[in-house]
Protein backbone atom coordinates (compact mmCIF):
# COMPACT_ATOMS: atom_id res chain seq x y z
CA UNK A 1 0.00 0.00 0.00
CA UNK A 2 2.77 2.23 0.87
CA UNK A 3 4.77 1.62 -1.98
CA UNK A 4 1.72 2.86 -4.21
CA UNK A 5 0.94 5.75 -2.25
CA UNK A 6 4.42 6.79 -2.94
CA UNK A 7 3.97 6.15 -6.63
CA UNK A 8 1.10 8.47 -6.82
CA UNK A 9 2.92 11.08 -5.03
CA UNK A 10 5.64 11.07 -7.37
CA UNK A 11 3.50 10.88 -10.63
CA UNK A 12 1.21 13.77 -8.75
CA UNK A 13 4.87 15.71 -8.49
CA UNK A 14 5.98 14.85 -12.21
CA UNK A 15 2.72 15.88 -13.60
CA UNK A 16 2.79 19.08 -11.23
CA UNK A 17 6.38 20.77 -12.58
CA UNK A 18 5.30 19.27 -15.97
CA UNK A 19 2.36 21.68 -15.99
CA UNK A 20 4.38 24.09 -14.14
CA UNK A 21 7.32 24.78 -17.35
CA UNK A 22 4.28 24.11 -19.23
CA UNK A 23 2.71 27.38 -18.65
CA UNK A 24 2.87 30.29 -21.41
CA UNK A 25 4.68 32.36 -19.04
CA UNK A 26 7.24 30.01 -17.14
CA UNK A 27 8.30 29.00 -20.73
CA UNK A 28 8.45 32.37 -21.77
CA UNK A 29 11.14 33.04 -18.49
CA UNK A 30 12.75 29.54 -19.41
CA UNK A 31 13.52 30.59 -23.14
CA UNK A 32 14.58 34.54 -22.19
CA UNK A 33 16.64 33.09 -19.20
CA UNK A 34 18.98 31.23 -22.16
CA UNK A 35 18.81 33.65 -24.53
CA UNK A 36 21.98 34.32 -26.77
CA UNK A 37 23.69 32.63 -24.59
CA UNK A 38 22.57 34.30 -21.78
CA UNK A 39 23.83 37.30 -23.14
CA UNK A 40 19.87 38.89 -23.81
CA UNK A 41 18.68 40.64 -20.59
CA UNK A 42 15.08 39.38 -20.32
CA UNK A 43 13.23 42.55 -19.10
CA UNK A 44 14.67 44.26 -22.38
CA UNK A 45 13.80 41.66 -24.37
CA UNK A 46 9.91 41.48 -22.70
CA UNK A 47 9.80 45.20 -23.40
CA UNK A 48 10.55 44.72 -26.84
CA UNK A 49 8.05 42.05 -27.65
CA UNK A 50 4.39 42.45 -29.03
CA UNK A 51 1.80 43.26 -26.53
CA UNK A 52 0.81 39.94 -24.94
CA UNK A 53 3.28 38.19 -27.42
CA UNK A 54 4.77 35.18 -25.81
CA UNK A 55 8.03 33.58 -26.75
CA UNK A 56 8.47 30.83 -29.30
CA UNK A 57 12.33 29.93 -29.76
CA UNK A 58 15.65 31.19 -29.73
CA UNK A 59 18.94 30.16 -31.30
CA UNK A 60 22.65 31.25 -31.16
CA UNK A 61 26.12 29.25 -32.57
CA UNK A 62 29.57 30.37 -31.52
CA UNK A 63 31.99 30.02 -34.60
CA UNK A 64 35.12 31.15 -33.20
CA UNK A 65 37.54 29.88 -36.03
CA UNK A 66 35.64 31.92 -38.75
CA UNK A 67 35.04 34.68 -36.69
CA UNK A 68 31.15 34.73 -35.95
CA UNK A 69 28.60 34.62 -33.87
CA UNK A 70 24.73 34.33 -34.33
CA UNK A 71 21.73 34.53 -32.32
CA UNK A 72 17.98 34.88 -32.99
CA UNK A 73 14.97 34.98 -30.44
CA UNK A 74 11.48 34.53 -31.88
CA UNK A 75 7.84 35.33 -30.49
CA UNK A 76 4.30 34.00 -31.60
CA UNK A 77 2.86 35.28 -34.34
CA UNK A 78 -0.67 34.75 -35.92
CA UNK A 79 0.30 31.84 -37.81
CA UNK A 80 4.11 31.50 -37.27
CA UNK A 81 6.98 32.63 -34.92
CA UNK A 82 8.29 35.84 -36.17
CA UNK A 83 11.37 37.53 -35.40
CA UNK A 84 12.00 39.37 -32.75
CA UNK A 85 15.76 40.43 -32.66
CA UNK A 86 18.88 38.36 -34.77
CA UNK A 87 22.51 39.79 -34.38
CA UNK A 88 25.43 38.57 -36.98
CA UNK A 89 28.88 39.22 -34.89
CA UNK A 90 31.76 39.14 -36.95
CA UNK A 91 35.96 39.54 -36.33
CA UNK A 92 36.78 38.70 -39.92
CA UNK A 93 37.92 41.65 -42.19
CA UNK A 94 36.00 40.60 -45.06
CA UNK A 95 33.09 40.04 -43.58
CA UNK A 96 33.01 43.06 -41.56
CA UNK A 97 33.95 44.88 -44.62
CA UNK A 98 31.11 43.52 -46.75
CA UNK A 99 28.57 43.66 -44.15
CA UNK A 100 28.98 47.27 -43.34
CA UNK A 101 29.25 48.35 -47.22
CA UNK A 102 25.92 46.68 -47.62
CA UNK A 103 24.40 48.40 -45.01
CA UNK A 104 25.92 51.98 -46.36
CA UNK A 105 24.91 51.21 -50.27
CA UNK A 106 21.52 52.20 -50.01
CA UNK A 107 22.84 55.25 -49.49
CA UNK A 108 23.51 58.04 -46.57
CA UNK A 109 20.76 60.30 -46.97
CA UNK A 110 18.58 57.33 -45.13
CA UNK A 111 20.63 56.80 -42.26
CA UNK A 112 20.31 57.49 -38.81
CA UNK A 113 22.64 58.09 -35.75
CA UNK A 114 22.29 56.44 -32.52
CA UNK A 115 23.11 58.51 -29.28
CA UNK A 116 26.82 59.77 -28.94
CA UNK A 117 29.18 57.78 -27.76
CA UNK A 118 27.69 54.86 -29.20
CA UNK A 119 29.86 53.33 -31.92
CA UNK A 120 26.84 52.75 -34.63
CA UNK A 121 24.16 53.85 -37.09
CA UNK A 122 20.76 53.18 -38.22
CA UNK A 123 20.63 51.74 -41.99
CA UNK A 124 17.67 52.63 -44.76
CA UNK A 125 16.40 48.84 -43.98
CA UNK A 126 16.00 49.83 -39.87
CA UNK A 127 19.33 47.99 -39.16
CA UNK A 128 21.44 48.75 -36.64
CA UNK A 129 25.50 48.43 -36.82
CA UNK A 130 27.85 48.98 -34.17
CA UNK A 131 31.77 48.85 -34.83
CA UNK A 132 33.95 48.07 -32.25
CA UNK A 133 38.03 47.12 -31.64
CA UNK A 134 39.14 43.99 -30.54
CA UNK A 135 41.98 44.45 -28.40
CA UNK A 136 42.41 41.15 -27.76
CA UNK A 137 42.55 39.49 -31.26
CA UNK A 138 46.12 39.51 -33.15
CA UNK A 139 46.13 42.41 -36.38
CA UNK A 140 46.11 40.88 -39.94
CA UNK A 141 48.58 40.46 -42.23
CA UNK A 142 48.80 44.47 -43.04
CA UNK A 143 49.46 45.04 -40.14
CA UNK A 144 45.82 46.45 -38.89
CA UNK A 145 43.92 46.01 -35.54
CA UNK A 146 40.99 43.65 -35.93
CA UNK A 147 37.32 44.67 -35.26
CA UNK A 148 34.14 43.24 -34.86
CA UNK A 149 31.15 44.06 -36.52
CA UNK A 150 27.55 43.43 -34.70
CA UNK A 151 24.54 43.81 -37.05
CA UNK A 152 21.65 43.99 -36.07
CA UNK A 153 18.05 43.29 -38.14
CA UNK A 154 14.10 43.32 -35.87
CA UNK A 155 10.95 41.89 -36.70
CA UNK A 156 8.07 44.38 -38.31
CA UNK A 157 6.23 44.08 -35.22
CA UNK A 158 9.55 44.38 -32.61
CA UNK A 159 9.00 47.75 -30.10
CA UNK A 160 12.10 49.65 -31.17
CA UNK A 161 10.90 52.93 -30.43
CA UNK A 162 11.31 51.80 -26.95
CA UNK A 163 14.83 52.28 -24.65
CA UNK A 164 14.81 49.17 -24.15
CA UNK A 165 16.12 48.42 -27.93
CA UNK A 166 19.50 50.07 -26.64
CA UNK A 167 20.25 48.28 -23.56
CA UNK A 168 19.60 44.91 -25.54
CA UNK A 169 21.66 45.89 -28.17
CA UNK A 170 24.28 46.66 -25.90
CA UNK A 171 24.56 43.76 -23.84
CA UNK A 172 24.42 41.77 -27.19
CA UNK A 173 27.16 43.29 -28.31
CA UNK A 174 29.23 43.09 -24.79
CA UNK A 175 28.26 39.34 -25.14
CA UNK A 176 29.17 39.10 -28.42
CA UNK A 177 32.52 40.26 -27.93
CA UNK A 178 33.65 37.87 -25.02
CA UNK A 179 32.87 34.77 -26.90
CA UNK A 180 34.36 35.76 -30.24
CA UNK A 181 37.61 36.96 -27.58
CA UNK A 182 37.56 40.35 -29.38
CA UNK A 183 38.33 41.92 -25.62
CA UNK A 184 36.56 45.26 -26.84
CA UNK A 185 35.84 47.85 -23.97
CA UNK A 186 32.42 47.20 -22.73
CA UNK A 187 29.71 49.57 -23.85
CA UNK A 188 27.11 51.19 -21.99
CA UNK A 189 23.44 51.65 -22.82
CA UNK A 190 22.35 55.54 -23.07
CA UNK A 191 20.14 56.92 -20.31
CA UNK A 192 17.52 59.24 -21.07
CA UNK A 193 16.68 58.27 -24.65
CA UNK A 194 13.99 57.17 -27.05
CA UNK A 195 14.21 54.22 -28.67
CA UNK A 196 15.97 53.13 -32.23
CA UNK A 197 14.90 55.91 -34.70
CA UNK A 198 13.32 54.96 -37.97
CA UNK A 199 15.54 56.28 -41.37
CA UNK A 200 12.35 56.87 -43.07
CA UNK A 201 10.82 59.17 -40.75
CA UNK A 202 11.79 62.75 -42.17
CA UNK A 203 14.12 64.51 -39.26
CA UNK A 204 12.99 67.68 -38.77
CA UNK A 205 15.83 70.39 -39.45
CA UNK A 206 16.86 72.64 -36.60
CA UNK A 207 18.12 76.83 -36.98
CA UNK A 208 22.34 76.29 -36.53
CA UNK A 209 22.51 79.26 -34.47
CA UNK A 210 19.83 77.61 -32.53
CA UNK A 211 21.78 73.42 -32.95
CA UNK A 212 23.81 73.43 -29.63
CA UNK A 213 26.69 71.67 -29.15
CA UNK A 214 26.18 68.93 -31.81
CA UNK A 215 28.34 67.60 -34.45
CA UNK A 216 27.35 70.10 -36.69
CA UNK A 217 27.76 72.86 -34.68
CA UNK A 218 31.45 73.71 -36.67
CA UNK A 219 29.20 75.57 -39.49
CA UNK A 220 27.78 78.38 -37.27
CA UNK A 221 31.61 79.94 -37.36
CA UNK A 222 32.77 78.02 -41.18
CA UNK A 223 31.77 81.28 -43.12
CA UNK A 224 29.01 79.93 -44.31
CA UNK A 225 27.67 82.18 -47.41
CA UNK A 226 24.79 84.03 -45.44
CA UNK A 227 24.54 84.52 -41.69
CA UNK A 228 23.62 80.92 -39.32
CA UNK A 229 20.74 82.51 -38.50
CA UNK A 230 19.25 81.71 -42.21
CA UNK A 231 20.64 78.12 -42.29
CA UNK A 232 19.14 75.38 -40.97
CA UNK A 233 20.64 71.44 -40.36
CA UNK A 234 19.60 67.62 -40.34
CA UNK A 235 22.09 66.68 -37.90
CA UNK A 236 22.92 62.65 -38.49
CA UNK A 237 26.68 62.71 -36.89
CA UNK A 238 27.50 60.87 -33.78
CA UNK A 239 31.74 60.98 -33.74
CA UNK A 240 31.83 57.79 -32.53
CA UNK A 241 30.31 56.41 -35.16
CA UNK A 242 32.27 55.20 -38.39
CA UNK A 243 29.47 57.19 -40.49
CA UNK A 244 27.84 60.62 -39.71
CA UNK A 245 25.89 63.49 -41.87
CA UNK A 246 25.30 66.75 -41.58
CA UNK A 247 22.88 68.19 -44.43
CA UNK A 248 22.12 72.09 -44.53
CA UNK A 249 19.58 73.87 -45.87
CA UNK A 250 19.86 77.87 -46.75
CA UNK A 251 16.30 80.11 -46.20
CA UNK A 252 16.67 82.90 -48.22
CA UNK A 253 14.61 86.29 -47.24
CA UNK A 254 11.41 85.63 -49.04
CA UNK A 255 11.30 81.99 -50.01
CA UNK A 256 8.93 80.03 -48.99
CA UNK A 257 10.63 76.84 -49.31
CA UNK A 258 14.37 75.95 -48.69
CA UNK A 259 17.11 75.16 -50.96
CA UNK A 260 19.43 72.37 -52.06
CA UNK A 261 20.87 70.80 -49.10
CA UNK A 262 24.16 71.28 -48.87
CA UNK A 263 26.00 67.93 -46.88
CA UNK A 264 28.97 66.80 -45.47
CA UNK A 265 29.74 63.07 -44.55
CA UNK A 266 32.39 61.62 -42.68
CA UNK A 267 33.60 57.65 -43.20
CA UNK A 268 35.98 55.84 -41.28
CA UNK A 269 38.15 53.26 -41.66
CA UNK A 270 39.85 51.52 -44.54
CA UNK A 271 36.44 49.80 -46.13
CA UNK A 272 35.62 53.27 -46.93
CA UNK A 273 38.13 53.45 -50.07
CA UNK A 274 35.31 51.04 -51.94
CA UNK A 275 32.56 53.93 -51.29
CA UNK A 276 34.87 56.41 -53.21
CA UNK A 277 35.77 54.17 -56.05
CA UNK A 278 31.95 52.26 -56.59
CA UNK A 279 29.86 55.18 -56.55
CA UNK A 280 26.68 55.34 -54.46
CA UNK A 281 25.31 58.69 -56.34
CA UNK A 282 25.65 60.37 -59.45
CA UNK A 283 26.84 63.69 -57.59
CA UNK A 284 30.11 65.57 -57.79
CA UNK A 285 32.17 65.31 -54.47
CA UNK A 286 35.17 67.41 -52.89
CA UNK A 287 37.03 64.91 -50.30
CA UNK A 288 39.81 65.38 -48.26
CA UNK A 289 41.51 62.32 -46.31
CA UNK A 290 42.97 61.42 -43.12
CA UNK A 291 44.07 59.07 -40.94
CA UNK A 292 42.51 57.99 -38.07
CA UNK A 293 43.22 55.04 -35.87
CA UNK A 294 45.57 53.66 -38.45
CA UNK A 295 43.05 53.55 -40.99
CA UNK A 296 41.87 55.81 -43.97
CA UNK A 297 39.45 58.40 -43.12
CA UNK A 298 37.30 60.58 -46.03
CA UNK A 299 35.34 63.58 -45.76
CA UNK A 300 33.13 64.29 -48.24
CA UNK A 301 31.15 67.46 -49.54
CA UNK A 302 28.26 67.23 -52.07
CA UNK A 303 26.15 70.53 -53.21
CA UNK A 304 24.28 71.35 -56.13
CA UNK A 305 26.58 72.83 -58.72
CA UNK A 306 23.80 76.24 -58.61
CA UNK A 307 23.86 76.87 -54.55
CA UNK A 308 23.89 80.46 -54.57
CA UNK A 309 27.35 81.84 -53.45
CA UNK A 310 29.02 78.52 -53.71
CA UNK A 311 31.38 78.43 -55.62
CA UNK A 312 34.47 75.41 -55.57
CA UNK A 313 37.34 77.93 -53.42
CA UNK A 314 33.81 78.51 -51.16
CA UNK A 315 32.96 75.01 -50.82
CA UNK A 316 36.74 73.34 -50.38
CA UNK A 317 36.54 75.90 -47.70
CA UNK A 318 34.25 74.56 -45.94
CA UNK A 319 35.15 71.40 -46.58
CA UNK A 320 38.22 71.83 -44.94
CA UNK A 321 36.48 73.50 -41.41
CA UNK A 322 34.58 70.32 -41.61
CA UNK A 323 37.16 68.14 -41.89
CA UNK A 324 39.26 70.03 -39.09
CA UNK A 325 36.94 69.87 -36.53
CA UNK A 326 36.24 65.50 -37.14
CA UNK A 327 40.12 65.55 -37.30
CA UNK A 328 40.46 67.16 -33.55
CA UNK A 329 37.73 65.45 -32.49
CA UNK A 330 38.60 61.87 -33.33
CA UNK A 331 42.30 62.45 -32.81
CA UNK A 332 43.31 62.35 -36.52
CA UNK A 333 46.22 62.85 -38.13
CA UNK A 334 47.59 63.74 -42.02
CA UNK A 335 44.66 65.66 -42.87
CA UNK A 336 44.79 66.28 -47.02
CA UNK A 337 42.65 67.82 -49.22
CA UNK A 338 42.25 66.22 -52.28
CA UNK A 339 43.52 67.95 -55.40
CA UNK A 340 39.96 67.37 -57.15
CA UNK A 341 36.52 66.64 -57.75
CA UNK A 342 35.86 62.63 -57.22
CA UNK A 343 33.40 61.87 -59.42
CA UNK A 344 30.62 59.02 -58.79
CA UNK A 345 28.83 56.87 -60.60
Amino acid sequence: MRRWVKVSVTAAVVLSVGGWFAQPYVKDWWLVRDACDGGLPAGAARELAPHDAHFAGEESRTLRGLGEYRCEVTVEGDDEPTQLVSLRAYTGRDAVEGSLLTSVRSGFQRMAAVPEGLPGFVSRYKTADFLVPCPDLPKDADGRSPKMLAHFTFGEKTLTGRPAVYEAAVALVNSASDRLGCGAAPLKAPTGKDGLPDPEDEQDPVWLDEAGDTGCAWARKAGLPSAPAAWRVVDRMNDAAPIGRCAFQNRAPGDDEPGAPLAFESWYGDWTDRLLTEGLSHARWLTATARCDGEAAHFVLSADDEFPGLGTAKQRALLKAFAEDKVERRGCTDLRMDGAEAQSG
